[in-house]
């Protein structure tokens, strides 16, 4: 197999797989002492964007649905798609992992902190338990 195979690799994989910090959380509880190779996952980015391009549906299930389609059939739904894609599989790996509350900061995708989202302090009590040696 040839080099070149293994250059797209890195595109395929979930974000959380190439970085070695995450920081799962939402938008009420926002990160501090971020350095930039941590990774930052809103939980309730799926809820936001799809408020932020469907707007309020109509109660009527005709007129909703044509709403939608009139956003699904605009020049810009593909780029809206593709972020609602990438915020729901990020919530799907959350749930892969077992994250069942926010904030929590994981570390390699087996080490994880819950209860603040101070990477730092995070990481100061994963090193105090033992872990990340």
């Amino acid at each position: 197999m040839k080099l070149r195979n293994f250059l797209l690799l890195p595109s395929l994989l979930p974000v959380s797989v190439l970085a070695s910090t995450v920081v799962y959380t939402d938008s009420q509880h926002l990160p501090e002492n971020l350095s930039p190779d941590v990774v930052v996952v809103l939980l309730d980015e799926p809820e936001r964007l799809q408020a932020k391009v469907f707007g309020q549906l109509p109660v009527d299930p005709e007129l909703a649905a044509m709403q939608a389609r009139q956003v699904m059939s605009s020049p810009q739904w593909q780029q809206k798609q593709q972020q609602l894609v990438t915020a729901y599989r990020q919530v799907v790996h959350a749930r892969e992992l077992g994250i069942r509350k926010v904030p929590a900061v994981v570390f390699d995708d087996r080490e994880v902190v819950y209860g603040t989202t101070d990477v730092a302090r995070a990481q100061a009590l994963r090193l105090q338990a033992g872990g990340g040696q």
